[in-house]
């Protein structure tokens, strides 16, 4: 016998069974987005591998150990899996010249690939929702973002207590070179601590090793320079608007001073939404500005600002926190037996369906009693029956399945109602 084929590990199965909260929680964000005049953009989940080294540079963990590269055997182009959003936005912006009448703002959403370990939160596919902010250069689109996330957590039933806001600023470009070359003179004065991973980031990333999860370099890290004390005086007042405007709106951002984020082209902001809840996979969204990135790609300079939330994570923690949802099961399932029963059955779906009901009409045969526990299993609020007689009498029995309420024998019209009003009201 050959052995059985398995999904890739980290690459995970959705299941029926997990549909309907995905369904719910991507119309929620979607909803959101579309809220602050988001327009959604949609490009190949295959990009030149070029794209990423460009724009995340070539020390990030992500460009060195963990994309899906491979040569395309026709023309011998490496290609590579996108493992974030908003490198392929850049390209497509800049490929179609979205930005030749003025600002945009766009979301995108769909699977992402890393090569990383498994774990709680973190897969090696795992999917995104994120947006770009282009050409905007003021601290107010950072602003929006951030409250527009804190509008998505309420829509999604967190508390405050549930998620936090932590904020930083790295300064423009000449801020963050300074900033690095400190750095690089610390850490080389503490080189007996790095490991070899922080060795080999010192005079290419420095940044990086803040980020470090070495237990043995903790203390080095926390008694490191922090970018606030390199900070250009603009990238401060850019800052401090951002905040004063975030404090109107009701939100107040824990000051991360160590904050880098781990790739290479942000630059001033930079924030993450983090939970305690989630064990070591504690940032649900992160993201910030990146005012460089557009030239980068070969495009005219242009500012830009965004994030992604992760959804996995998000569902993770809809799970901690037993957030209720309203997500959508089939309101009935038909259950029919007997003669006439079932074209009678299929003129009630159709026309309840037509009424904006869910309706599962059963197939594949069986006794009443079967037909009844499969219609129990389905997680349909009601089952509608239709026998011989209810077929001969022009009635039916709506049968309640979740809930109280009473069986009762009327006619279509009236039970396409007390479903709807069931929808409200959870019983007849």
């Amino acid at each position: 016998m050959s052995a059985k084929i398995q999904a890739i590990r980290g690459m995970n199965d959705l299941l029926p069974t997990d549909g309907p909260v995905w369904t719910w929680l991507e119309a929620k964000i979607r909803a959101v987005f579309g809220q602050y005049g988001y327009q959604e953009i949609r490009f190949p989940i295959v990009e030149t591998t070029s794209l990423f080294v460009r724009s995340l540079g070539e020390v990030t963990d992500i460009v060195e150990k963990e994309m899906y590269t491979f040569v395309d055997s026709l023309n011998g182009e490496s290609l590579t899996l996108r493992p974030e959003g908003t490198a392929s936005t850049i390209r497509a912006v800049l490929e179609h010249n979205l930005l030749y009448d003025g600002p945009k703002r766009l979301w995108y959403a769909g699977p992402m690939f890393r090569h990383e370990k498994p774990q709680r939160g973190r897969y090696r596919q795992f999917h995104q929702f994120g947006l770009e902010a282009l050409g905007f250069p003021g601290p107010d689109v950072e602003a929006e973002q951030i409250i527009l996330t804190a509008r998505l957590w309420r829509e999604l039933g967190f508390s405050k207590d549930d998620v936090a806001l932590q904020l930083n600023t790295l300064g423009n470009t000449e801020a963050r070179a300074r900033y690095r070359e400190k750095l690089i003179e610390y850490f080389s004065a503490h080189q007996d601590s790095l490991g070899d991973d922080e060795k080999r980031r010192l005079h290419t990333n420095p940044l990086r090793i803040l980020d470090s999860k070495n237990p043995a370099l903790q203390r080095v890290i926390s008694l490191a320079p922090i970018s606030r004390d390199y900070i250009d005086q603009e990238s401060l007042e850019h800052y401090a608007t951002l905040k004063e405007l975030l404090r109107a709106a009701g939100i107040v951002p824990l000051d991360n001073p160590r904050l880098v984020r781990g790739l290479d082209y942000y630059n001033r902001t930079v924030f993450e939404w983090v939970t305690n809840k989630l064990g070591s996979q504690g940032t649900i969204c992160a993201g910030g500005r990146y005012d460089g990135l557009i030239e980068q790609l070969g495009g005219k300079p242009a500012p830009g600002c965004g994030f992604a939330l992760g959804v996995e994570r998000l569902i993770e923690l809809m799970k901690e926190c037993a957030v209720v949802t309203d997500a959508l099961t089939p309101d009935a399932y038909i259950v029919h037996h007997g003669d006439g029963a079932m074209q009678a059955a299929f003129s009630a779906a159709e026309a309840a369906r037509d009424a904006g009901l869910a309706i599962v009409l059963h197939a594949g045969g069986g006794n009443f009693k079967a037909q009844l526990k499969r219609a129990d299993g389905s997680a349909a609020r009601y089952a509608i029956i239709l026998g011989e007689d209810e077929v001969k009498s022009g009635r039916l029995s709506l049968k309640p399945l979740r809930g109280q309420g009473e069986q009762a024998t009327i006619d279509l019209t009236q039970a396409i109602e007390s479903i709807k009003q069931g929808r409200t009201h959870g019983s007849l």
